[in-house]
């Protein structure tokens, strides 16, 4: 018998409320479903406003949806959070700030730590761990503005590693980085996937991108969401399913060919 999947998204719908609640925007996802099972490393493509954000907000627990259920590690989202990481799009945070990249990365520790006394010593090994994972060991009293945008990113991954989660979400984690630090970042992610690095077990993964062209050589498999969903297999990849999914015709440069 098949293991549960780790993530299960059955016939959700959803739309954003406005002016109140008598009044609804034009759908967002409708009779979206998906499995997701333990050790998958997930890409979630499409359009922008295709909704893909939303599902990934659903999957954590931050939105509910208008019909449909959603179960994470066999509980419901809220249940499951302190075993998911996530790395948003966009944090919001002032780089700034005067504390240092180590303490940035124990705040995924946050809801781990003791009320009184600040952070334990596990919470200190878990976020060292996670430095460490991520090659930046190194810059670990460095304040966050002496990091570049790739570093940045890596330090946000950390603070999600910090958790030691099972289930690994990141939202367009690239989106503000170079080809180099892109596919360096993407490396990293594999090896979280496969369990190369502390705690040396296999990371779900589901990663929110744009480029497909760059994921497709990580993934194995892809969920095209256009407002619905259709779930493939990377290889299964064809121009005609990346024309449907953009409603137009899109020039995508992969690793080892071209789709137009």
């Amino acid at each position: 018998m098949d293991a549960l999947p780790v993530v299960e998204v059955n016939q959700v719908y959803f739309r954003y409320k406005r002016g109140g609640f008598t009044h609804q925007g034009p759908a967002i996802l409708e009779d979206v479903s998906l499995s997701v099972q333990k050790g998958d490393f997930l890409g979630v493509v499409g359009p922008n406003g295709a909704g893909k954000t939303t599902l990934v907000k659903i999957i954590l627990g931050l939105l509910k949806p208008d019909r449909g259920v959603v179960r994470v590690l066999s509980r419901s989202p809220e249940e499951a959070s302190s075993l998911v990481g996530y790395v948003p799009q966009h944090t919001h945070f002032d780089r700034h700030f005067p504390i240092c990249v180590e303490d940035l990365v124990r705040m995924g520790r946050l809801h781990k730590a003791p009320r009184i006394g600040g952070y334990s010593p596990a919470d200190r090994q878990a976020a060292r761990e996670a430095l460490h994972a991520v090659n930046l060991e190194d810059f670990r009293t460095q304040p966050l503005s002496a990091l570049s945008g790739g570093q940045y990113q890596r330090a946000l991954i950390a603070r999600a590693l910090a958790n030691q989660p099972e289930i690994l979400i990141m939202d367009e984690p690239t989106a503000s980085v170079d080809t180099h630090a892109q596919q360096a970042l993407y490396d990293l992610l594999q090896r979280i996937n496969r369990g190369d690095l502390p705690p040396h077990a296999p990371v779900t993964i589901i990663l929110v991108s744009h480029d497909l062209g760059f994921i497709s050589s990580y993934v194995n498999r892809v969920a095209c969401l256009n407002v619905r969903l259709v779930c493939h297999p990377t290889e299964q990849i064809t121009g005609t399913i990346i024309k449907d999914l953009y409603r137009g015709p899109v020039h995508i440069v992969k690793h080892n060919h071209i789709v137009e």
